[in-house]
């Protein structure tokens, strides 16, 4: 007996472009849909730090800071380093602020370099804060250059000419991706 449901052996029916297409499709149906939800999730985290109620903030970042976007590790480092809706840990929030800055965040950037001045959760490396405060500085909207423009500049004044010029050069041949 022949079941109806068993493809004949001399017939095979090619499927892995038809699955390709339709799984390919529903990967582009679910990026769209997700970007509003992504822009939401950042809001009702803002709105959330605003209220003051920042274990929520943390609990709504926390999966959009593991998906990669680096407005909310940027968001969420801050809330560590400063014990906000979870423990204070330097290290935590150093790493978020690394894959923020690697992403060419400006905040991230510039909060990376003052836990570089301050060596907290990381080696204190003032060549590396004025890198990574001249990116945030380079990359920032106006109101936010002139500030990241004077913490670079403090953070120069404990500094030699030749660092000085590290500094300079580690931040003009970085590239977003690269640490």
């Amino acid at each position: 007996m022949i079941c109806a449901f068993t493809p004949c052996a001399d017939r095979v029916v090619p499927r892995s472009r038809p699955l390709r297409v339709a799984a390919a499709a529903v990967i582009a149906i679910c990026v769209i849909a997700s970007r509003p939800a992504l822009a939401d999730g950042l809001a009702r985290a803002s709105a959330a730090y605003a209220r003051g109620d920042y274990v929520l903030a943390v609990n709504v970042l926390t999966p959009l800071a593991l998906r990669g976007n680096a407005n909310a590790q940027a968001m969420l480092g801050f809330m560590y380093e400063n014990g906000f809706g979870a423990p204070q840990a330097y290290v935590a929030a150093a790493d978020l602020y690394i894959q923020a800055a690697i992403r060419g965040n400006p905040f991230g950037q510039a909060m990376l370099g003052l836990m570089y001045d301050k060596g907290h959760g990381v080696p204190q490396d003032f060549v590396l804060a004025y890198k990574w405060l001249d990116l945030a500085a380079a990359r920032a909207p106006k109101a936010e250059r002139d500030y990241f423009l004077r913490l670079r500049n403090a953070v120069a004044s404990k500094m030699s000419p030749a660092q000085i010029a590290d500094g300079q050069r580690l931040a003009l041949l970085w590239a977003p991706g690269r640490p």
